[in-house]
């Protein structure tokens, strides 16, 4: 389970078994974990996160979409 981004508190990554899927992230923080989709970025799946912090998360990932998109094409299409 690649590991494409560290923010603070937040760790961002997809697993391998991920493939079949359409290009998303997972972000985690201790026993939280969500899931958003890349293109267009939106969220799939808040956890236990709660509303202010997903908003913040998605800016995260938003600031950083370009580069994680990469992240996920260079591990499941090249």
């Amino acid at each position: 389970m690649p590991t494409v981004l560290k923010q603070g508190s937040y760790r961002v990554f997809f697993y391998a078994s991920d493939r079949g899927e359409p290009a998303h992230v997972h972000v985690e923080r201790e026993n939280c974990m969500a899931k958003f989709w890349l293109k267009p970025l939106r969220l799939a799946h808040s956890g236990d996160f709660g509303r202010a912090e997903i908003r913040r998360i998605e800016r995260i990932l938003g600031d950083h979409q370009v580069e994680l998109l990469e992240a996920w094409n260079d591990f499941f299409v090249d």
